[in-house]
């Protein structure tokens, strides 16, 4: 952690090329695309819709659609890191291997760009959630201001992931399949087409499976925005959620190490 903190000043000093290198980011995303930055919200606006259609098909009941809106636009922050965590590095070789700058910068500049992009994706997010809750005479609950505080933990938590996958894939190029089948269980893992309530009645006869659930960072940074947001939802920390809770901390503190300590064979990898 010490050595994470002597590292600020020098990535504050090539604080216009982290800037750069994230704006290049967000430019290459959209490049060609006819819709450009509307994709950011349309994917999971047509992901909450699906998924909400099959829940009340399958299950008879309904979660509540705002919390599925904002299940759906966190979750995409999480992948679109990640997914962008495994090639940081590989998509930057020329750089890596021509010119000398704290590598560091490459995981943190994806995902720059992605905060950049969900925090966009809020212009959408709560006017319709204002809206969804206006139809049953509700408002934004007055704890809103604490969505931005779980925002800069889950920053934190996905520069952990980026860092992590980053490194991983420079060595052992199947990393970035694997993150995808990894993505793919955590999704349903984690409460995001659902609620605790709609979880916890299933898993009614397995208490082991609820403690699992909670234990997962996912789960907490959920359920802390939707009790953040809405009116009717609250968090709760029992013991199991304490663990996904220090588990953020602990996903940075191990991406970053693993990143620090792999970087210098980077460009003899690539």
């Amino acid at each position: 952690m010490v050595r994470v903190m002597k590292l600020l000043p020098t990535i504050w000093n090539r604080r216009e090329l982290l800037w750069n290198l994230a704006v290049r980011e967000l430019k290459q995303r959209y490049r060609g695309s006819v819709l450009g930055f509307l994709w950011t919200l349309l994917t999971p606006l047509f992901m909450a819709v699906i998924y909400l259609f099959f829940l009340r098909l399958l299950a008879g009941r309904g979660v509540p659609m705002e919390e599925i809106i904002i299940g759906v636009f966190a979750w995409q922050f999480t992948v679109q890191c990640t997914q962008a965590g495994t090639t940081c590095v590989l998509g930057s070789a020329n750089l890596v291997k021509k010119v000398a700058f704290p590598l560091e910068i490459l995981p943190l500049s994806q995902v720059l760009a992605n905060t950049i992009s969900y925090l966009l994706s809020l212009v959408v997010q709560f006017p319709l959630l204002m809206f969804l809750l206006s139809r049953s005479n509700q408002h934004l609950a007055m704890t809103w201001p604490i969505f931005f505080l779980w925002v800069a933990w889950q920053t934190l938590f996905n520069l952990g992931l980026t860092s992590f996958v980053g490194a991983l894939n420079v060595f052992y190029r199947d990393t970035q399949h694997l993150v995808g089948l990894a993505l793919s269980a955590w999704f349903f893992l984690s409460p995001v087409m659902y609620n605790m309530e709609f979880a916890l009645n299933l898993a009614a006869q397995w208490p082991l499976a609820a403690d699992l659930l909670y234990a997962n960072p996912m789960t907490v940074i959920l359920n802390g925005y939707r009790a953040a947001l809405l009116p009717e939802s609250a968090a709760a920390y029992p013991p199991a959620a304490w663990i996904g809770l220090l588990l953020v901390p602990v996903m940075f503190i191990l991406g970053v190490v693993v990143y620090r300590r792999r970087q210098h064979l980077f460009a003899d990898m690539l």
